[in-house]
């Protein structure tokens, strides 16, 4: 298999990113500095792959606590980013960026579905509810022709908000355009999975244990722990490295066992409620599901598993309502705030909620070490969403972020001020060519963004 091109398995031989065996199942390996040293002492390191991934946050934000002040370096954090306070040299703000097709264009209404639709296409999303759907390939599938072949696999698609790929949702535009991020053509979405196990047992080999056919009788046979059954061979290879590379190792096992068991944990308790249908796997706490995701994320990045990831914390439109922020009403609802104190209160506080989400993806991201950089460092991570103010419903000077440092070819902890019209994609050209992917152009994109 594709991942394995630069894993020798032969006698005594060691390799930078070895892969653990055992019932069918895959544990791939993070870097490991003294396997490279050893196995290839007499060539140049491999260079360290890049990562890239896409976060998508619904229904606009509260623009005058999400927007900070100032520009460059000496920029000012809004009373919303002061959640990302202790990362501020990890991201760039960059305002004026928009997506022109999220617009009407004599389209009518429907802004959420082309808001989801163009924010990694950058292109016009037929209307129609029916199966004539019609957009565009997305920047992370342009991304997984070129380099999916070298990871286990090309891309990982994640949501907490479902899949639906039919149906009316928005003012004549079918369900597609918004449940997904990630188009691999014009016509076909990859719809994103919600459910941690499913999202585990895809990133380790394992065979689907949802259903009563055999496979999934056979699956649920194998379901030990996945670090059960790769032990003895764990044990082996922990011998075999430094000590700074077994503390990886130990912290790395600990994430996969930890995850394992979080997942086993939301399953126990669905299947206590017999009244309340809560799919497996999937944690009662939005929070919680926010953050095994992340982890699921992290570690695939960590592994090497894919360099490529979507992940839509929720679908533009979504009600969801926040109790445990003291938000009892529907977000989209509260979005079309008419200015009104309270409401635009109340939308600062889900802001900020994603926010500290994706503070708590950063922590994981910089905790993990590869050789004198971290993960988050070899990273691109990309966290915003299509609509600026939800009251207006406009798709200019767009809520975004840019984490990581592409492999030290960008300079986080700055904001950038871009001219009012300049398109999202452009932004997608440079991490392309970070990413080593040639391209000419993506969706509406009319040149690089001078990015550094």
């Amino acid at each position: 298999m594709n991942e394995f091109r630069e894993t020798s398995l032969a006698a005594h031989s060691l390799s930078r990113r070895k892969v653990l065996r055992g019932l069918g199942t895959m544990l791939s390996l993070p870097f490991l500095e003294s396997l490279g040293t050893r196995a290839f002492a007499a060539t140049k390191p491999a260079a360290k792959p890049i990562r890239a991934a896409w976060m998508y946050i619904p229904n606009g934000v509260n623009v005058e606590q999400w927007m900070p002040t100032g520009e460059g370096t000496t920029y000012q954090l809004s009373p919303s980013l002061q959640e990302l306070a202790k990362h501020r040299d990890d991201f760039m703000v960059v305002s004026g960026l928009m997506q022109d097709f999220a617009r009407s264009h004599g389209n009518g209404g429907g802004d959420h579905a082309r808001a989801t639709a163009t924010f990694l296409t950058g292109c016009m999303p037929k209307k129609t509810a029916g199966a004539d759907i019609h957009l565009g390939i997305s920047v992370d599938q342009i991304a997984a022709q070129k380099i999916g072949h070298l990871t286990r696999l090309p891309s990982l698609e994640l949501s907490t908000d479902g899949q639906r790929s039919s149906g009316k949702c928005d003012s004549g535009y079918s369900c597609a355009y918004q449940f997904n991020l990630a188009w691999k053509n014009e016509t076909m979405p990859m719809a994103p999975e919600m459910d941690p196990r499913l999202v585990f047992e895809r990133m380790f080999g394992l065979g689907a244990t949802a259903g009563n056919g055999p496979e999934a009788a056979r699956a649920k046979r194998m379901q030990k722990s996945i670090l059960d059954t790769v032990l003895d061979e764990a044990k082996s290879l922990q011998g075999k490295v430094d000590a700074s590379d077994r503390r990886k190792l130990d912290e790395y096992f600990s994430s996969v066992r930890d995850i394992e068991l979080r997942i086993e944990r939301a399953e126990k308790f669905a299947g206590q409620m017999p009244d309340v249908k809560i799919p497996a796997g999937i944690p009662d706490s939005y929070e919680e599901h926010i953050h095994t995701m992340f982890d699921l994320m992290v570690l695939a990045f960590q592994t090497d598993t894919t360099r490529l990831s979507t992940f839509m914390l929720a679908h533009d439109g979504s009600n969801r309502s926040f109790p445990e922020l003291g938000v009892p009403d529907a977000h989209h609802s509260l979005s079309h705030h008419q200015s009104d104190p309270q409401k635009l209160a109340k939308i600062a506080k889900i802001d900020q909620f994603y926010l500290r989400q994706f503070g708590y993806f950063l922590d994981k991201m910089k905790s993990i070490k590869e050789g004198d950089s971290t993960l988050l460092d070899n990273s691109m991570i990309v966290f915003g969403g299509g609509i600026g103010d939800g009251n207006r419903h406009n798709h200019d000077n767009l809520p975004i972020l840019v984490a990581g440092r592409a492999g030290g070819t960008f300079t986080p902890g700055k904001r950038i001020v871009l001219p009012g019209e300049t398109p999202m994609t452009n932004l997608y050209l440079s991490m392309l060519d970070r990413l080593g992917v040639p391209a000419e152009k993506v969706g509406d994109s009319t040149g690089r963004l001078e990015v550094s």
